[in-house]
C-alpha cells in the first residue's frame, strides 16, 4: 500500500476520495461542506462559523498567494477573521507551496501545520462537490496515513459556541452610542465595521446576560452549528425585545433572532458557502451579491405576525433576512461585512446605526 492510498476522505455514505496529505499529519472527523469562492482562503479558514467542519474548496489552485502577515490593531487582527484556523480539515484539488504575493509571509502548508490542521490535496473536488450537492452535506473522516479508526463526528450535535466565543466581556473604543455585540463566533470584520462608526462596542459571551448593561443597540453575530442549540442566547434576545432597542442579527444571529421571535429553523441540504450568492430584497427586483457561510435557514412559513421576510436567495428561494414591521428588529442571513466577498450590502450596518 502506497502513502497516497493511505490518505483519503471517507464520507458516511461510503464514498472514498484519495489524495496527498499536507499541513499537519493527523486524522480528523467532521461535517464535510464545500465553498465555491475563488479567493479569500485566509479569511475563510479563520471564520469561526466553520468550527467542526471539513472544508472542500472548489477553486482548483489554493495557496498561490500564500498567507499574509498578521496586522493587529486595538486587539483585532485586520488580516484574519479570528485568532486561529477554525476548520477541522481542508480538501483541495491542488495546494500551491511556491506562493507569491507582496504581503505573503508563509505558505498554506506551513500555516496549517502551525495550527495542527490536516489537509488533503490531489482530490477530485468536482466529484466531491457533485456528491455533496446531490446527497447533501455529509459527515466525513479525513484519514492520514491509514489511521481510519477515528469515528464520524457531527458538530451539529454539540453546542459549539463556547469554543468560539469570548469568555468575558471586552470593550472596544469609546463612542457616542453603545452596541452590545453578542459573540456567537464573531468574525473580526463585524467588529471592524462597527468601529468604523462612532461607537462603543461591548463584546459579550454568547450566553452572557446583558440585561443590566446600558446600551443603544444589540448585534447578534455569526457562528457555527445548529441555532436551536443556542437556547441561552435566544432567551436573552427575547428579554431584549421588551426594551425595543435596535437589534441586528447576522447569519447565525438572524436565525437566533427568528427563534426568539417564535419562528423555526431547519437544516439546508448543502448550505450556502461562497462569495457570490444572489439575494433579492422582498418586494423589489433589486438583487445583491453577497458573501455567505451557513448550513441552516429560517423557515419563512413559521414567521409570526408582525414579522416578514426581508431578503430571499435567488438560487433556491430560501430566507436571507427577516424584519419586524414596526420595531427596529432585523437580521440578514448573509454577511454584509464581507471579508471575503463583495461589500454590496454595507448599507445594512448603516441602517442599524441610524436606528440607534
Amino acid at each position: 500500500m502506497t502513502e497516497a492510498t493511505k490518505c483519503k476522505l471517507i464520507l458516511e455514505d461510503g464514498s472514498i476520495f484519495h489524495g496527498k496529505p499536507f499541513g499537519f499529519f493527523k486524522s480528523t472527523a467532521g461535517e464535510v461542506v464545500f465553498n465555491t469562492g475563488m479567493v479569500g482562503y485566509p479569511e475563510t479558514l479563520t471564520d469561526p462559523s466553520y468550527k467542526g467542519q471539513i472544508l472542500g474548496l472548489t477553486y482548483p489552485l489554493i495557496g498561490n498567494y500564500g498567507i499574509p502577515k498578521s496586522e493587529k490593531r486595538s486587539g483585532l487582527d485586520y488580516k484574519f477573521e479570528s485568532d486561529k484556523i477554525q476548520i477541522s480539515g481542508l480538501i483541495v484539488s491542488e495546494a500551491i507551496d511556491s506562493h507569491n504575493h507582496w504581503n505573503s509571509e508563509k505558505s498554506l502548508d506551513r500555516w496549517l501545520t502551525e495550527y495542527e490542521v490536516p489537509g488533503l490535496a490531489g482530490v477530485d473536488t468536482r466529484a466531491l462537490t457533485k456528491r455533496l450537492r446531490e446527497s447533501g452535506s455529509m459527515l466525513g473522516k479525513l484519514v492520514i496515513n491509514g489511521n481510519d479508526e477515528i469515528n464520524f463526528y457531527d458538530p451539529n450535535d454539540d453546542i459549539l459556541l463556547p469554543q468560539v466565543s469570548v469568555i468575558k466581556p471586552i470593550i472596544y473604543r469609546r463612542g457616542k452610542k453603545t452596541v452590545i455585540l453578542v459573540d456567537c463566533g464573531c468574525k473580526n470584520n463585524i467588529i471592524r465595521m462597527l468601529l468604523s462608526f462612532d461607537l462603543t462596542v461591548i463584546r459579550v459571551p454568547w450566553d452572557y446576560d446583558f440585561s443590566d448593561e446600558k446600551y443603544d443597540g444589540v448585534l447578534i453575530s455569526n457562528g457555527p452549528g445548529d441555532p436551536q442549540k443556542c437556547l441561552k442566547t435566544v432567551m436573552h434576545i427575547q428579554r431584549t425585545f421588551e426594551r425595543e432597542k435596535p437589534i441586528l442579527g447576522i447569519c447565525l444571529g438572524n436565525q437566533i433572532l427568528a427563534l426568539a421571535a417564535g419562528a423555526d429553523t431547519y437544516k439546508l441540504k448543502f448550505g450556502h458557502r461562497s462569495q457570490n450568492q444572489p439575494c433579492i430584497r422582498v418586494g423589489s427586483n433589486r438583487c445583491y451579491i453577497t458573501s455567505q457561510n451557513h448550513g441552516f435557514a429560517v423557515d419563512d412559513r413559521s414567521l409570526p405576525q408582525k414579522w416578514e421576510p426581508w431578503f430571499i436567495n435567488a438560487n433556491d428561494g430560501t430566507n436571507e433576512g427577516i424584519l419586524h414591521i414596526s420595531k427596529p428588529f432585523f437580521g440578514v442571513q448573509f454577511h454584509p461585512e464581507a471579508s471575503p466577498g463583495p461589500t454590496d450590502t454595507h448599507f445594512i450596518f448603516e441602517k442599524f446605526i441610524n436606528k440607534l
